[in-house]
């Protein structure tokens, strides 16, 4: 096996799709603006880190860019010779990983503006066998900024059977005794805090997480997926994640096992078992299009409207992406970040949105998935990979791409 994982690319034009765009000058840009953007995407291509690539783009409401280049299945380091390569659709489905923990935010902020709970409260207000071995005093807001000092699932191997069945791994977290006094230290919390703010949905509406999506934000919108997981029928039409680039090494690889509970190839292997597809992984598996990512955040960004349809008060969407904590360090990440209520925020310079992005809300996902709106770009952004790279020179070029975008977009 050699050191660095790569998949074969394919000239440009033979695997890219492309869906309807808007004239740029629609969207208040040029045509070299757009074919700019798509360079970037094509260079991140080229490094052969990315078997699939989706970006759907809006400025000022409209779509100026929804394409996606690479193979939805069949071309990932390793496979087959005679693998069938299946070409990527610019509706193909994506993983969302842990930009996933924005849609489950607001689901949280959702039931907040309508009374069922209250961000201050404690989390045994709603779910009261949570409150063991020092956990009586956790709120919903220290689960949604990382403060709540359960980042990761205690003395357990994190597999999709745990995965998929949030009874036993709620159980696990009930017991748990905190790694600091909630509150106090900012480290991110990777899968536990979106099981626990599921269940506290479920305790107050008497419906799981998924159908609160789906019947109160997703259906009056009209989204077609974006849902947790994917009806078993659909699981082939989800983009196959491959670990690529080079192996993760110390002190990476210890952050990476220490948040998530595993590594990153077996947490590559684990994203493709249907188990995970299909289960409810309120922290990591919201699937859908780049388009549908790009939509929901232009919900976001007109502050709860959308298509003549409000589904959020405007002070629920503006308090959700407020700043709660300003470059801190964060001790499990081991780097600055800055949070709103479960997004992570733009700022001058230390910002995965590209510089001078301060306004700009959205998250990131394991590893190359983002999802971001710029209220001062006008842009709401989707940007779905399916390589899964940890630490290798080759993602800069996956930087670079919203980079460019708010660049050209300023």
């Amino acid at each position: 096996m050699p050191l660095a994982m790569h998949v074969r690319a394919f000239p440009p034009d033979e695997v890219t799709s492309r869906n309807a765009e808007a004239e740029p000058r629609a969207g208040g840009l040029a045509q070299e603006d757009v074919d700019e953007i798509w360079k970037s995407v094509v260079r991140l291509y080229e490094t052969g880190l990315q078997p699939a690539i989706a970006l759907c783009v809006r400025r000022r409401g409209v779509v100026v860019l929804d394409r996606a280049i690479g193979h939805l299945r069949g071309n990932s380091p390793g496979e087959a010779k005679d693998a069938v390569r299946v070409p990527i659709r610019h509706d193909a489905l994506f993983n969302f990983f842990s930009a996933s923990k924005a849609v489950t935010a607001m689901v949280i902020h959702l039931l907040d503006e309508r009374g069922l709970l209250h961000l201050d409260d404690a989390v045994v207000e709603y779910f009261p066998e949570f409150g063991k071995n020092g956990k009586e005093d956790v709120t919903l807001r220290q689960l949604l900024t990382h403060r709540a000092g359960i980042p990761n699932v205690p003395q357990a191997r994190v597999d999709v059977g745990l995965l998929s069945d949030p009874e036993r791994l709620l159980g696990i977290l009930c017991d748990a005794k905190p790694l600091s006094v909630p509150g106090r230290r900012l480290a991110y919390h990777a899968l536990t805090g979106g099981f626990v703010l599921g269940e506290v949905v479920r305790r107050v509406t008497g419906r799981d997480i998924r159908r609160v999506l789906r019947e109160d934000i997703l259906g009056p919108l009209g989204f077609a997926t974006f849902d947790y997981g994917v009806p078993a029928e659909r699981v082939g039409e989800v983009a196959v994640n491959a670990f690529t680039g080079l192996p993760a090494f110390p002190p990476q690889s210890w952050a990476l096992e220490r948040a998530l509970g595993l590594g990153a190839r077996e947490a590559t292997e684990l994203s493709n078992d249907p188990r995970f597809l299909t289960a409810i992984v309120p922290s990591g598996n919201v699937i859908g299009t780049a388009n549908e990512a790009s939509r929901f955040f232009q919900l976001l960004l007109e502050e709860g409207e959308l298509d003549g349809v409000r589904v959020f008060e405007r002070r629920t969407v503006r308090r959700a992406v407020r700043e709660q904590s300003y470059l801190e360090i964060d001790s499990f990440l081991g780097m600055p970040v800055r949070y709103g209520m479960g997004f992570m925020l733009g700022a001058e310079r230390f910002t995965p949105y590209g510089p001078h992005t301060p306004r700009a809300f959205g998250h990131v996902g394991f590893t190359n998935v983002i999802a971001w709106a710029d209220p001062e770009r006008e842009i709401s952004v989707g940007l779905m990979t399916s390589g899964k790279p940890f630490i290798t020179p080759g993602q800069i070029s996956w930087l670079r791409v919203a980079r460019t975008v708010s660049r050209v977009c300023a």
